[in-house]
């Protein structure tokens, strides 16, 4: 028996990134809305994440929160979906999931809240600054492929949403570079269906 494929998100949340990603596999899931306050502190939800914080995913008696990992897991879980390069042509990859989990997620928080940091303690924090991050994506989706090579992945659906929600709400800048590659990832099927069935997750909450 295939074991159920759980999803535990909040149509106002990073929970975005993994509908998309979960649209992308095709794969059978049930949507579990866990709603801000009580709910996402409950005991109940704190056996499945301990941050109280969506999304999370459980997969037959497999829990995996943090939407890097869970986009990764999916891919890795759910091979005939392609959204993973073969084993052996990662690198590229798993460096961009993961710059986007660390380096540009930290930076662009720290924008967003008019965090600056001295420039003689950039060498102590990871991302350094603001500039470089910035510099650093831009090349890496620049070109007229996707981020890790030819082919559409996991990375792009995580890159790619930063890239996406930091224009739209001014939390990274419109370069061209960027505008293009969100161009090409926003008009795909998956992302259109997985905005509609969030969007209508969201205006059904607010009638409530």
């Amino acid at each position: 028996m295939t074991a159920e494929l759980v999803f535990y998100t909040n149509p106002m949340s990073r929970g975005r990134i993994v509908r998309w990603m979960l649209e992308e596999l095709g794969e059978p899931y049930r949507t579990e809305v866990v709603e801000y306050g009580p709910m996402m502190k409950s005991p109940e939800y704190l056996a499945v994440n301990p941050m109280g914080k969506v999304p999370a995913i459980r997969h037959g008696e497999t829990v995996v929160t943090e939407c890097a990992a869970i986009c990764a897991y999916l891919a890795d879980t759910f091979p005939s979906a392609g959204m993973a390069p073969p084993s052996g042509q990662r690198g590229a990859y798993y460096r961009w999931l993961f710059f986007a989990a660390g380096p540009l997620e930290a930076a662009v928080t720290n924008r967003t809240f008019s965090l600056a940091v001295p420039e003689d303690k950039e060498s102590m924090v990871g991302y350094g600054n603001l500039a470089t991050v910035m510099d650093t994506l831009e090349k890496a989706v620049g070109g007229e492929g996707y981020v890790a090579g030819d082919n559409f992945s996991a990375a792009d659906v995580y890159v790619g949403s930063h890239v996406g929600w930091g224009m739209q709400y001014g939390m990274i800048d419109k370069r061209p570079a960027f505008e293009s590659y969100w161009s090409r990832l926003s008009g795909r099927e998956a992302y259109q269906r997985g905005n509609a069935l969030d969007d209508a997750a969201a205006s059904a909450a607010g009638k409530e």
